[in-house]
Formats: structure tokens, sequence, C-alpha cells
């Protein structure tokens, strides 16, 4: 587990709904927190800041962020980016306890023997296929680990496949994913390409961008449905007292 602290400083603002669009033009960044149910903050910080704890944190980190001199412990619950150039467009952040489990989505990546670079079966000329790239567990904030590791040298030959039974997770991050679930499997390279010939060469188009895709959404009315949805309860209460935080 990573004890890197990141700090992020933001400030409230003022501007909402489309005018947004002007302080992305000055590198300014919208976001939001939502804290426990309260009613969301909509704050603002430096694209250049923002980017680079995102890039840090990813959506399992905690962030020490100090908005107008109140400090939060938040982890990112959704980074949007605009599609045409990758840019950085909104992000929002939950409030959390330092003492107070979560649950998180924490990255995959195979664990070979002291020594190898690569799976006993990848070492043979076989080919290993990760079938996923990320495990929900459940952690204090401040535990949750940067990434967690899984046995590959199991993944010997043809046929040979890994759970996430086999995942390795230190005593205090509990993973939530069925034990069963499958993580990685050997296979002949010529069935993956008699497989990609028979999805007419596209059976794995776009597969290095899923990661990304989980944690980014390039819908702009998603960002600021957010704006209005701090822990699931400000929404309904903005209806009731007729009061939409996103319009000037």
């Amino acid at each position: 587990m990573s004890q890197d602290t990141i700090t992020l400083e933001v400030q409230s603002r003022d501007v909402l709904g489309k005018a947004v669009k002007h302080l992305r033009k000055d590198g300014i960044i919208p976001a939001v927190v939502h804290d426990h149910g309260k009613p969301s903050i909509v704050v603002m910080g430096d694209e250049v800041q923002m980017l680079k704890a995102y890039k840090k944190a990813g959506m399992h980190h905690p962030i020490e962020l100090t908005a107008d001199g109140k400090k939060y412990v938040t982890l990112i619950k959704t980074a949007t980016f605009e599609p045409k150039k990758n840019r950085l467009t909104h992000i929002v952040f939950n409030a959390v306890n330092r003492n107070e489990k979560v649950e998180a989505e924490i990255p995959l990546r195979p664990h070979y023997d002291e020594g190898n670079d690569a799976s006993p079966a990848e070492r043979a000329s076989l080919m290993v296929l990760q079938h996923v790239t990320t495990v929900l567990v459940e952690a204090t904030a401040t535990n949750l680990p940067d990434f967690l590791e899984y046995d590959a040298e199991k993944l010997v030959a043809v046929g040979d496949s890994v759970t996430v039974a086999d995942v390795i997770a230190p005593a205090h991050v509990v993973i939530k994913a069925e034990p069963d679930t499958s993580v990685a499997s050997v296979f002949e390279p010529s069935a993956i390409a008699a497989a990609n010939d028979a999805a007419g060469g596209d059976a794995d188009a776009g597969d290095e961008s899923t990661v990304d895709s989980e944690h980014e959404s390039n819908a702009e009315q998603n960002t600021q449905s957010d704006e209005i949805r701090p822990g699931g309860k400000k929404e309904f209460e903005d209806k009731e007292q007729g009061h939409d935080p996103e319009k000037k």
C-alpha cells in the first residue's frame, strides 16, 4: 500500500451550468464535493493540479482536499474528459471518514517469483489473457492499496487460470468479488488468432481503453447531474424545494 499523501487545493465557485465553459478556457476545472448526504459543495481548481492529482490517485487513493480552508479526505468518484482532445473537464469527489470503511475498485496486476518478468506460460510462448483489470475491495480510506497482485506463477499450461481467490491482499483489505471469478487464463496463440479472424479482425479492438472508460465519462450532461446529487439525497431535496443549483 502506498503511503504517499496526495493533496489538492480548490476554491468555491459561483459559476454554474453552461457558464463553466468559460472557466475551462482559463485553465480552471469545475468540480463538486459530495459530503455524506449534505448539500454538494461546488468548487474549482487549477487544471494542471487537478489532472496531476487524478493521475496519481485514480479512483482508489485518498486525496486530502482543502476547499476555502476546510479540509476533507476524499476519493474521486468520476472524472470527465472531453472526447476529442481527452482534456479533463470535471471531477466529482466523495468526502469520506478516515476511519470509515469504503469500497473501491483496485487495479490488478500479475505477481511473478523473484527473477521472473513473465508467467511460466508466457515463458513457454503461450498467451495469457487477463479478463479483469480491477477488483472490488473494502477497507478504510487510508488503507486502500494502490494495486493488488494475483499469483501468475500458477499460469503454466493451456487451460490454466487464476481466480479472485489467487489475489494477494493485506489482512486489512477485504475482497468483495466472488472468489471463483476468473482473472486470467492461458491460451494457445493460434486459438486467439483464429478467434480474432472469425470476428473479422476486431476481437480485441479497443481493449486497451477498457480501464479508462470505466473511470471517465464523456457525457457533459452527467457532470451537471452530479452537481446536484450529494450521496443521492440532494437531488430529491432540490426537486421537492424547487431549487436547482446548476441554474443561475
